[in-house]
């Protein structure tokens, strides 16, 4: 089930294709309270409310990985 996350930073844009690599604070579900960074597609700013399907792995860490 999707967990709500708070905008509470934009911290770059990456690319051209409307991504935006963000940082969320999980609203509910186990990881309340957790800040995340994730990369997000789209119009989006700070206070906005956006759902992760997953609230277990940073973009940071995906990235690293390549």
């Amino acid at each position: 089930m999707p967990d709500a996350a708070e905008i509470i930073q934009v911290m770059e844009r990456l690319g051209v294709k409307g991504v935006c690599r963000v940082r969320c604070k999980v609203l509910d579900g186990r990881d309340k309270g957790k800040i995340l960074t994730r990369n997000v597609v789209g119009p989006i700013k700070r206070g906005d409310v956006i759902l992760l399907k997953d609230t277990t792995m940073d973009s940071v860490a995906a990235m690293s990985r390549r």
